[in-house]
């Protein structure tokens, strides 16, 4: 364990309750908020702790903090993967390592996708297991809502026993997969003991030949943006560039459906829209 560097601890969690706002941890804005960002008491509410300890903390004293201490206070302040490595090595500890992929939604992200109003588009984690999307996106991935956390997975929809055999005679298509699978693979090594993860490989394993011949080509390597085209059933011939951009504090990726503009189908990404604020 190294020192534990007090002044600079404080300093940190000073400047990161500082920055965030009520609404951002689900507390209320309230009336009489003189300093931006959160008061002390909050924070310590937000951790689990009280607010003697946390506010000891913040003045550069009292006892050595625990590693459930610092946890807790990395989740308080929606702390990136960065950040929170950087908070246990203030403190004199050594950073967690990653168990699994990041499955949490920033208030920041879900802002993100509102606001695309005109372009589809979903969050994934490192497994493409769906955890946010916006309306358009609905279009093309179904109302989620309805389906368990757990089972929103791209990779086995992609991979599915009802996929006929002839969705794979577009080269387009194969590309994609195979991308798919190697930033998968990149995941599995990254995620070595995540349950999740090693489960969703062994059942594709067991139920795709596909998933399985491409997996054993062993490529690795994250996901680089294709062109899709899709036979919607409503909105009929589209074809956009699937962007994939990955999220580095949380290793997630957005995925966007852009359009050439002025095509045809960001014409229709728009009728789309205005019905859905209407």
């Amino acid at each position: 364990m190294s020192t534990l560097r007090r002044d600079e601890l404080a300093d940190f969690l000073r400047t990161r309750r500082a920055r965030l706002r009520p609404a951002e941890v689900g507390l209320p804005e309230g009336v009489r908020r003189r300093t931006p960002g959160l008061r002390r008491q909050e924070v310590a509410q937000l951790a689990g702790m009280s607010i003697d300890y946390y506010i000891r903390l913040e003045q550069g004293r009292g006892p050595h903090p625990s590693r459930q201490v610092l946890a807790a206070l990395a989740r308080a302040l929606l702390l990136t993967r960065d950040e929170r490595a950087y908070l246990f090595r203030v403190a004199g500890e050594a950073p967690p390592d990653a168990t699994g992929p990041g499955r949490e939604v920033s208030p920041g992200m879900r802002h993100l996708l509102d606001a695309m109003s005109e372009t589809p588009a979903y969050l994934v984690d490192a497994a493409y297991e769906i955890l946010a999307w916006n309306r358009l996106a609905a279009w093309f991935v179904g109302d989620l809502s309805a389906v368990p956390a757990g089972e929103r997975s791209m990779v086995r929809w992609m991979f599915g026993a009802t996929v006929p055999e002839s969705h794979w005679a577009d080269p387009e298509v194969l590309r994609f997969a195979r991308t798919t699978v190697a930033d998968l693979r990149a995941a599995y090594g990254r995620y070595p003991a995540d349950p999740a993860l090693a489960a969703l490989v062994t059942e594709l394993l067991g139920l795709s030949p596909r998933f399985a011949a491409l997996w054993a080509e062993h490529e690795v390597g994250e996901r680089r943006p294709t062109v899709k085209r899709v036979a919607h059933p409503e909105l009929g011939p589209l074809e956009f560039e699937c962007r994939v951009l990955h999220v580095p504090e949380t290793d997630q990726r957005l995925i966007v459906y852009v359009p050439a503009p002025g095509s045809p189908t960001q014409a229709a990404f728009r009728r789309v829209a205005e019905r859905v604020d209407s």
